[in-house]
């Protein structure tokens, strides 16, 4: 997997670069900051990009603008979001692109080179990577009023590993069933929130975003 990461931190790009190198991943730049990035993706497009969420010049959410605009010109290319605030607003901004292939990962979790790898390789492949911290706390507050109370319970469990961006047969092992029972709870869940027939991945994302809209109206 070829790899380019942004971070303002010369620490912390080399050794991010030394981790994901050490995982078996080519990263092929490590830049300064998004403008630096960019310039890189005009000359060559990795399979993922790592970026941390606050860069110069704002130290604000520089990150999400730099993710937004590299799903707008290269849409193949998946993007990861590095983040050591929790903020579920930042994840929903993510999801809310609205094309597949975008991740938000806490940064307490990349010394966790599995974890990091697992990310990567979700949006690279075009599926959706989010903390599951992230996804705890979205999940933990209350739900007004919308479609998703058509879902059952075990539907809303389905829908939060769905929110982790995890794939029919790894939801099937951690609850523990069948691949092809979790293939019926997605259906069901595709249905009860009117998703059309538009490609797989495509539909778990607007179902998380369906979830995310009707349940956070605020952020």
């Amino acid at each position: 997997m070829r790899v380019a990461l942004a971070d303002d931190s010369g620490i912390l790009r080399m050794g991010l670069t030394r981790l994901l190198e050490s995982a078996g991943i080519d990263v092929r730049y490590a830049a300064r900051d998004g403008a630096d990035l960019l310039r890189f993706m005009a000359v060559e497009q990795p399979d993922a990009v790592v970026v941390d969420i606050r860069m110069p010049p704002g130290f604000a959410d520089e990150g999400l603008d730099v993710a937004e605009t590299i799903k707008q010109r290269y849409p193949g290319v998946g993007v990861l979001v590095l983040s050591t605030y929790g903020e579920t607003s930042y994840a929903m901004r993510l999801m809310a692109i609205g094309v597949p292939g975008v991740g938000y990962l806490l940064k307490d979790r990349v010394d966790d080179v599995d974890a990091l790898r697992d990310a990567l390789e979700r949006v690279a492949a075009g599926k959706s990577a989010v903390d599951p911290e992230i996804v705890a706390a979205l999940f933990a507050r209350p739900a007004s009023q919308s479609s998703l109370d058509a879902l059952a319970p075990r539907e809303r469990d389905v829908l939060r590993h769905m929110a982790e961006g995890r794939s029919n047969q790894g939801i099937a092992t951690i609850i523990g069933v069948t691949t092809r029972t979790i293939e019926g709870y997605a259906a069901s869940i595709f249905t009860k929130l009117r998703l059309p027939a538009s490609g797989e991945d495509n539909r778990r994302v607007h179902a998380v975003l369906a979830w995310l809209r009707d349940t956070h109206p605020e952020v």
